[in-house]
Order: C-alpha cells, then structure tokens, then sequence
C-alpha cells in the first residue's frame, strides 16, 4: 500500500511520491530554545519520529533536518531579564531540548543547524528577494512585500487584507502586512554584517534558507506543529517561491497538546516540563502517551490519562518480558498488514495500536496455553511494531536512559526476589496469614505480583 498523508496546503490525503526515488527529504521546525522543554514542545519531535522511522522502515534513505532558533526576540528578552549572557542562554536550553529528544527516543537529525550559523545563506536569498521586487530595505531593515506575491495565503487560508503578522512596525515598514526579513541592530543586541547594515534574522527568514541549504530548492515533506502554519510556514513559503524555488512539496502539521482546551504554553502558565513529567512515568511511557493519538488531533493532557497511557505501554512492555523470560531470546520480526495499512493511511497511530494489543492479547493467551512458539512469533511482531513506533521495550536505548537508576534497580530485584521466597515457602507451608502480608507490603510498595504457572512475576505499577 502507498503512503498517504494529509498536506496541509492541498488540504487532502496524498499519495506520498518522493521527489528522487529512494530518498525522502524532511525539515523539521524545532525548538526555539528560550526555555525548559515541556511536553508540548516536544510531540512534534515525536510524532515526525515516527514519520520518520515509517520511511526508513519502507526502504527510503531519509535526510532529516530538524533546527535550532537559537537567536530571537524571547531568548534576547529572557537572558537579559535574567541577567545572562544570550549565548549562555540559549545554549542552555538548547542542551535541555537535546536531553529531552534523546531521553524519548527520539532519533536524532541528519543535521540540526542553528539559525546564527547561517546568516551567508539568509544574506543571499534576501538578495534575491530584493533583485526580483519582492523584498525592499529601509532603514536597516529588510522587509517581504506581501502584496507583491499573489499566492499569499495559500497554506494558512488567510485573505490577503485580513492578514495580521503580529510583529511590531518597524521602521520604514510600507505596509502593516509586510513581515520582517532582517532586523536592525539594537544597541546591546548581537548582530552580523550585512549590505543593508547590521542587524539580526527574522524568524521566517531563517528556515527558509537552512532547509533550501541542506534539502536543495525543492524538496519532500515540511513538518512542524498547527500554530506555525500562519504565519511562520506561510512566510517561509512565500519567501522561497517569491525567490523561485519549489521549497516543500508536502506540509504537515502536529496538532497541539492542551491543557482544559486551550494550547499548552508558557504564557498561560499551564506548563509541564520534561524533568516533571519524567519524574512521574519513564521516558518510554510519556513517549508513548505523546505518541499515541492521531498526530493531527489535540491531545488533551492529565495525569490519568499520562498514567493510564503508561499502563497500556506496560502491559505490551509484560508481555515481551515474560516471553522473553521464558523463551531466552525474542529477535524483532515483521509488523503485521494491518500495522501497516494503519500507517500508510496517514500515520493513523491508534489504529495501529489497537492492532499491537489485539496481537499482544493473542501472545498472553498462547503463553497461557503454553505455546511458547507463538507466543515468540506475536513477540517478534509486537517488538517490530513497537520500533517503528519508537517504544520497543528491548530496545538498548531504553536500559541507557535508565543506566543511572540501574544499581538502584538490581538492588530491588533482589529484595523483591526474597520476598517473592519468602511468599512461596509461606503458601507452601499454608501460612496464609504471611502470604498475604507479603504481597500486601510489596504491594503498597507499588509493585504488582501475577501469579502464574511459573511462578509469581512481579512489575512496577505505573507512575512508580
């Protein structure tokens, strides 16, 4: 089956043709390190991931380019509220934005160039610009005229005289809906070298000269989340086409995570970072809990849904464990046609798990049943399939991440194992009474026991 996806510009599901056959090209707006990573900046790296692996997983060598804003109005305004150097600042962050992808699992780009590294090629294309008549200076400023593209509006829906670009005027602005390309410099603000004069980048300008850089003038699929869709991508291609490239064939858009309807952000105060949350569940199971929904749809975040997601992510996590237990070794198989035709119709993730719980279900049956080849073979299955999606439970990132908690963990396991001991000789011996005080303690401890015919199994509840 062909990969379909739903290009935000045609507003439609289309057939997935990449530009060079056996390639895929990808750009991805990343962070604007200003700050803490909290779960909203994060599930486009997530949900693109998945896009990603997909892609790989079909045959296509993929070049990913996912950046770095890492000069902007917010970084500038908050290192100096705090008294900070802005290049410490934004290194800061952009450190913290690197942790967090890594602890979810999150593959890291081909490429992830920072806006200030380049400035030559912003410089060359707002030449360009200005040669073609679609681009004007004033005052040390560099400003896109937007009436003198006729496509504006196009991707966002916008109407040209409805257009607002929510930036100050500068000065010699000819008209409110023009946005900035280059920014004079400011007394105590960095800035580069250009023929207008020093200054520093507009934000639109930035991505539209790094992704043409690395991906060449046109190239597959532009990612990003829904609120970069007007004005930010709009800019971006208005930018590269006014210019005469092709720029993105394919735009896709991840929809928000919310928080009582509204868009988590810093502004409202409804912030849940990275550290927090991964104080709650491991890094596989906000992965999956960021994951799990259509990466179109709103995600609307609580702690009972984090915490039921972690504890569907540990049921399938049990089974491939007890498989592997018993069995010794589990390779990673082949998904299933119905993983994939739930894939290929524009990543619809939910569907695709439904199919590795339903083949996870068949696997603990088989267990049951004692038919410990089946039970392998679905094993083998659920592991591909959990790849794919990012959250293979035997993957060796994940005992990475956890490396630090290791000791910690083999020290329970043999406490726990003691117990488990001393439960048996009790049940043995017909002591009810310590048997279940046992399984009472370790209970209230947050670690759940299944007894079995092997024997009793023990895991963490979810949120431990």
């Amino acid at each position: 089956m062909t990969l379909r996806l739903f290009d935000t510009e045609s507003r439609a599901v289309r057939d997935f043709v990449p530009l060079v056959p056996g390639r895929a090209s990808v750009y991805l707006c990343g962070a604007t390190v200003q700050g803490e990573p909290h779960i909203g900046h994060v599930r486009s790296g997530v949900a693109f991931d998945v896009l990603r692996r997909w892609l790989m997983a079909k045959g296509l060598d993929v070049a990913f380019v996912r950046n770095v804003t890492d000069i902007d109005d917010k970084i500038l305004r908050k290192a100096t509220e705090a008294g900070r150097p802005w290049w410490e600042w934004k290194t800061t962050y952009e450190r913290a934005f690197a942790r967090a992808y890594d602890q979810l699992g999150v593959l890291p780009p081909s490429v992830e160039p920072r806006a200030t590294g380049h400035v030559t090629q912003m410089v060359e294309l707002m030449q360009r610009l200005i040669d073609a008549g679609h681009a004007y200076a004033a005052d040390g400023n560099v400003y896109f005229d937007v009436l003198s593209y006729p496509e504006y509006g196009r991707l966002s829906g916008h109407r040209i005289d409805d257009v607002h670009q929510g930036e100050s005027a500068g000065s010699g602005k000819r008209d409110p809906r023009d946005f900035t390309l280059w920014k004079a410099a400011k007394p105590g603000e960095p800035s580069w070298p250009t023929p207008w004069g020093r200054g520093r980048p507009g934000w639109h300008l930035e991505c539209s000269a790094m992704a043409e850089y690395y991906l060449g003038e046109s190239f597959d699929i532009h990612c990003g989340g829904m609120d970069l869709v007007f004005p930010h991508h709009e800019n971006e291609i208005a930018q590269a086409k006014a210019a005469g490239d092709g720029f993105a064939r394919y735009w896709l858009h991840n929809g928000w995570v919310t928080m009582g309807g509204e868009k988590m952000s810093k502004s409202l105060g409804n912030v849940l970072s990275i550290p927090n949350v991964l104080a709650r569940v491991r890094p596989q199971e906000l992965r999956y809990y960021l994951g799990s929904a259509h990466y179109r749809s709103m995600l609307e975040y609580s702690d009972a849904a984090l915490h039921e997601a972690a504890a569907g992510y540990r049921g399938l996590e049990a089974f491939v464990l007890k498989t592997r237990d018993r069995a010794g070794d589990i390779p990673v198989g082949t998904w299933t046609e119905e993983f994939a035709a739930a894939l290929d119709d524009d990543l619809g993730v939910p569907k695709a798990l439904a199919e590795i719980h339903g083949r996870r279900s068949e696997g603990n049956k088989a267990l049951d049943a004692g038919d410990l080849d089946t039970a392998v073979h679905i094993a083998a299955q659920v592991r591909a399939m959990l790849g794919i999606l990012g959250v293979d439970p035997l993957d060796p990132h994940w005992a990475e991440v956890a490396g630090r908690d290791s000791a910690a963990l083999e020290a329970l396991e043999v406490l726990v194992a003691a117990e488990l001991d001393r439960r048996q000789a009790a049940r043995a011996a017909k002591n009810w009474a310590l048997a279940d005080e046992v399984r009472d303690r370790l209970t209230a401890a947050g670690i759940e026991v299944t007894d079995t015919p092997n024997g009793p199994e023990w895991s963490l509840k979810a949120g431990q």
